[in-house]
């Protein structure tokens, strides 16, 4: 007799079943599932790359300098845009659709497994799933060297039950406030859970504060701290840039927009100065090459059109203070603007809405998310005038015809929200 068919397993059905869970402080489940694999994250170097915002930055500088230097290089990153695979990238490419299902499968498997044997109590999280399924695809892929991006935090982040040769804390301002802390020094003490006994950990520009929190877990731990900024100068040459470590001297660099991205380069140079000594080879004569090919979408990025769009996540006021430092040379703008109900809203708005003509206010499509009618209402008298439209490709039209042909449309709040016009964008070029 046939036994009863097994359902064919899906990703996206079994993710879909883990984001219920939220957010989940802890490496007990993700450092079970990393040891029932085999430990795939200890089968190439990694770096580890933490911060309020930038890092996403500083590990996109990072993936394009090691693979100019002709490594097999895997890049972990989050939020996605528009698909989640845009998370897991081997040699730039996002992994493919078997892959992640075969990946994503063998994190259940796993997880399955240690559910029978008591040793979990119920399945990982969305991000441990998709951050052990990195791990494996990474290994399957022999990557020589992966460059991962904490989720949030540090000290409990699933990305931590790696074991970095190298790390950074690109920046640090108040975001997460609930899971993080309140204070600069209590969010610091989460970051520095990335330091490592007797390795590096590079530092880019933090509030006193802060610092102070790092050095002394860096003491307790015998952890080497990394000023980016110390004895690095930086040179406008013909347009370029031109940055002096007390290392080397890297000339004809061009960084990403906005002049944040400046720290976010000197960050990432100075890591894979540290990576190079710790055993990572590293080209550098061809460096400038390499980092002036990095692309990072979603970031100041632009989007041309009638009107031209402007993409930036700015999701907490240390964003959004980089974000209005651009918009002040830009001129006049219609705002395109959604965010998370447990951000600072009433911080971001602040910063952002007097340097828009025109404001739309929309929903993306995530549970957190504030309403477009609860955005107005925090912002106080600066959400007077806003236009509300909680379905954002209806507001993307009202933010358009705002504009008119030539103003520009700023997006911005929150990466999912960019995400959802972006795949809006994709659809309508199709």
């Amino acid at each position: 007799m046939k036994g009863t068919p097994r359902h064919r397993f899906s990703a996206a059905a079994y993710l879909a079943s883990r984001t219920r869970l939220g957010v989940k402080f802890g490496l007990e489940t993700p450092a079970a599932l990393a040891s029932a694999l085999g430990h795939p994250e200890r089968r190439y170097a990694t770096l580890l790359v933490a911060g309020t915002n930038g890092k996403g930055s500083v590990v996109a500088y990072v993936d394009a300098a090691l693979r100019g230097s002709s490594l097999r290089v895997g890049r972990y990153t989050s939020p996605h845009l528009v698909h989640v695979r845009e998370r897991i990238v081997v040699g730039g490419r996002a992994i493919g659709p078997r892959a992640f299902e075969a990946a994503v499968a063998t994190v259940h498997d796993a997880a399955e497994r240690l559910l029978r044997a008591g040793t979990l109590a119920a399945h990982p999280t969305y991000f441990e799933v998709l951050t052990l399924a990195a791990f494996e695809h990474f290994r399957r892929a022999r990557v020589d060297v992966a460059v991962l991006e904490v989720g949030m935090g540090g000290r409990l982040d699933a990305t931590n039950v790696s074991d970095p040769l190298v790390s950074a804390v690109v920046s640090l301002d108040r975001d997460h406030e609930a899971y993080l802390g309140t204070t600069l020094a209590q969010i610091a003490g989460e970051k520095a859970g990335v330091l490592r006994p007797g390795r590096p950990t590079v530092l880019g520009p933090l509030p006193a504060e802060a610092r102070a929190a790092i050095e002394e877990a860096a003491a307790r731990l015998g952890a080497r701290l990394v000023d980016a900024s110390a004895g690095t100068t930086l040179r406008e040459r013909d347009g370029r840039l031109e940055v002096s470590t007390p290392a080397r001297r890297y000339r004809g660099l061009r960084p990403l927009e906005g002049a944040h991205q400046r720290e976010n380069l000197v960050v990432a140079l100075r890591l894979l100065e540290e990576a190079h000594a710790a055993g990572i080879r590293v080209a550098f004569d061809g460096l400038p090459a390499a980092l002036n090919r990095t692309r990072w979408r979603g970031r100041l990025e632009w989007v041309p059109g009638r009107p031209p769009l402007l993409l930036d996540g700015a999701h907490n006021p240390a964003g959004a203070r980089a974000l209005a430092a651009y918009l002040r040379r830009l001129g006049p703008c219609v705002l395109l603007f959604g965010v998370m109900a447990d951000k600072d809203v009433e911080e971001i708005t602040r910063i952002l809405f007097p340097l828009a003509q025109g404001i739309v206010l929309t929903r993306p499509p995530v549970e957190r998310a504030a309403s477009s009618s609860e955005i107005r209402r925090r912002a106080g008298g600066l959400g007077t005038a806003a236009l509300c439209e909680d379905r954002p490709r209806k507001a993307l039209a009202l933010a358009r015809r705002l504009a008119g042909p030539k103003r520009p449309v700023v997006v911005a709040g929150s990466l999912y929200l960019v995400g959802e016009v972006l795949g809006a964008l994709s659809k309508v070029r199709k």
